[in-house]
């Protein structure tokens, strides 16, 4: 059971900046992948941010050039560094680690944090 606590949600204008932070119970370089999704109010979570295991990373469209995914596995801690915010970035993101085998996935999930931009 992988545990995880978000941290660094807030209220930010747009055109500003806030990083997330995931702390992790267990070694991130164990997890196959940490993700960061977000759920606005009537709509479905999505996928913002993805690092694996060995690094690699993926952005949903609309956050390209905007957010970064990074780690500190010293730390066990993933973050998003979200620059350029705007109004339709408002959620709740939650931090994720999957891991699977050959036969099953795990999905882990954070509580949650807020993060609200105002136009």
């Amino acid at each position: 059971q992988v545990q995880l606590v978000e941290s660094g949600g807030g209220l930010v204008q747009a055109g500003g900046s806030l990083r997330l932070s995931c702390a992790a119970s267990e070694s991130i370089f164990s997890i196959n992948t940490m993700g960061w999704y977000r759920q606005a109010p009537g709509k479905q979570r999505e996928l913002v941010a993805s690092i694996s295991s060995g690094g690699s990373t993926d952005y949903e469209d609309s956050v390209k050039g905007r957010f970064t995914i990074s780690r500190d596995i010293a730390k066990n801690t993933v973050y998003l560094q979200m620059n350029s915010l705007k109004p339709e970035d408002t959620a709740v993101y939650y931090c994720n680690a999957r891991r699977w085998t050959l036969t099953t996935t795990m999905n882990y999930w954070g509580q949650g944090t807020q993060v609200t931009v105002s136009s």
